[in-house]
């Protein structure tokens, strides 16, 4: 197919044309025979395309080409796959305009933060490129000198992987390269909000001689094409990201024993400490709370600051929030925030904030949609602060996933480590102190899998990312990311003295 020609900044609907309805199956693009479900640009309201809600057939017929491809692919010596995915990177990082004008349109982030998470796709292909050479086992010797144990690590098989629309390019990305690092193979089904960067990717694929077979995308919605894959007894692995909720129904309903990633929900806290840098926390604060208008499982959701520092903290957080800029992603690419990708979290917002202002939460900033003509058609909101918030509001308990925190005092560090605690997720977590102790203190008292201090950056590719408790089970990012799409077989082996 290729890609059009297009404008920086501007929306040809040549460029979704393409990508109409088609599904991608062992190498090849077809024209999906299910329901048409419309895409919209959230900015505007506009039907920029449609997709094809794959049938049985369909997903069937992806799962088989993977299992076709599987055994080659996983025979390749790993330099092989690792120059596979070094070519991958290559033509996705000069693909990143065009890739990123096409988020833009279907999600609503700026078009400049677009363009970033195609880098950071870029970014994860050459990642794994390198750690699929790196394929490790060992030897370990046995109870006795005619035994020895070799321990080898092979590739799991077939995966489906199950994408959500808040990154639709980089979250493909953790499961897809480490995947095919791995020696897997994969069927992706992409958000039915954001399907056509997943189509993107996948033309990417082809330019970058990724075999046939070896990554395939079919659309439609999660709760039919999505399970398909999950009852699919020819699926060796499932890799979700999404809601816990979802997560437990997947858990659940998957008819075989197999392995699973699941990265859920997140209610992320910030802990501001007596020793802590107030302005470097309320940077902080800002970006991570309102970044992709919050719609990301690792946003700071609620923020406890020590009690001398409350007041000075909302007056700068206010401050800070009311200087970010909010548009028309395609419009203003360089604009702060874009619109919500949806009805859905928008409407949750402005629930969740209407519970708190009930029971008694004051509105430090933000709270309504931005005023004029431009905004009127799309999905936006203020990022809006609560002040004074308590553990009986929604903002505080549950996962907004919108521009909205809540900000509490406290007194003690237990009292704020037991706050920060009272959740049922786990995922990430954030302190800004500059005391040793009180960094040890809280970083060793937090019960989340990622604890960030003195920054907002609780994932790093380089690194293993994953949740506790209701937050999920396995690991993305670092070599971990990898060995999750990997069995360890032990073979021992029993030797005759030689003669």
């Amino acid at each position: 197919m290729g890609f059009p020609a297009i404008r920086h900044g501007t929306q040809d609907d040549s460029m979704f044309a393409a990508y109409d309805s088609k599904l991608f199956i062992a190498g090849e693009w077809r024209t999906g025979t299910g329901e048409r479900l419309p895409v919209e640009n959230p900015a505007t309201g506009e039907i920029i395309g449609h997709i094809a809600a794959a049938s049985a057939d369909e997903v069937d017929a992806a799962v088989s080409a993977a299992r076709a491809a599987f055994r080659p692919w996983a025979k390749l010596a790993p330099k092989e796959r690792s120059s596979a995915l070094h070519r991958l990177g290559e033509v996705v990082a000069a693909r990143a305009d065009a890739m990123a004008l096409i988020m833009t349109s279907e999600q609503g982030k700026p078009l400049n933060e677009a363009r970033g998470e195609i880098l950071k796709l870029a970014e994860a292909c050459h990642f794994y490129a390198e750690e699929a050479e790196r394929v490790h086992g060992e030897i370990v010797p046995g109870a006795t000198t005619d035994h020895e144990s070799m321990v080898i690590r092979e590739p799991i098989g077939v995966v489906g992987a199950i994408t959500p629309w808040n990154y639709p390019a980089e979250l493909i990305g953790w499961k897809l390269c480490g995947a095919l690092a791995a020696g897997c193979t994969i069927v992706i089904k992409p958000a039915e909000l954001t399907p056509f960067t997943a189509l993107a990717i996948a033309e990417a694929c082809v330019e970058a001689k990724i075999p046939a077979g070896v990554v395939n995308v079919v659309t439609g919605k999660g709760s039919i094409v999505g399970q398909a894959l999950v009852e699919h007894r020819d699926i060796d692995k499932i890799a979700f990201t999404g809601s816990s909720a979802v997560g437990l129904h997947i858990q659940r309903s998957t008819p075989v024993v197999r392995r699973m990633s699941l990265e859920l929900g997140g209610n992320c806290p910030l802990v501001v400490a007596p020793s802590a840098d107030l302005d470097a926390a309320v940077k902080g604060a800002a970006r991570r709370a309102f970044r992709n208008m919050g719609q990301i499982c690792i946003a700071v959701n609620r923020i406890y600051v020590a009690r001398p520092h409350y007041e000075a903290f909302l007056a700068k957080l206010k401050t800070a929030v009311e200087r970010l800029t909010i548009g028309n992603g395609l419009d203003k690419p360089d604009a702060d925030l874009g619109a919500m990708a949806s009805a859905e979290p928008l409407n949750k917002t402005r629930e969740h904030l209407a519970d708190a202002l009930d029971k008694g939460a004051r509105l430090v900033s933000g709270g309504s949609a931005p005023d004029g003509e431009a905004f009127s058609r799309g999905h936006f909101f203020r990022p809006t602060v609560l002040a004074d918030c308590t553990h009986e509001m929604k903002v505080m308990t549950e996962e907004t996933f919108g521009p909205l925190v809540g900000v509490a005092p406290f007194d003690t560090l237990d009292e704020a480590a037991d706050l920060a605690n009272d959740t049922p997720y786990g995922l990430a977590s954030y302190v800004y102190a500059r005391d040793v102790n009180e960094v040890r203190a809280l970083s060793l008292r937090l019960d989340y899998g990622n604890v960030a201090v003195n920054n907002v950056d609780a994932g790093v590719m380089n690194a293993p990312y994953g949740g506790r408790k209701q937050s999920g089970v396995g690991y993305e990012h670092g070599r971990e990311g990898m060995l999750e799409y990997m069995h360890f077989k032990h073979i021992r082996i029993r030797y005759d003295e030689a003669r």
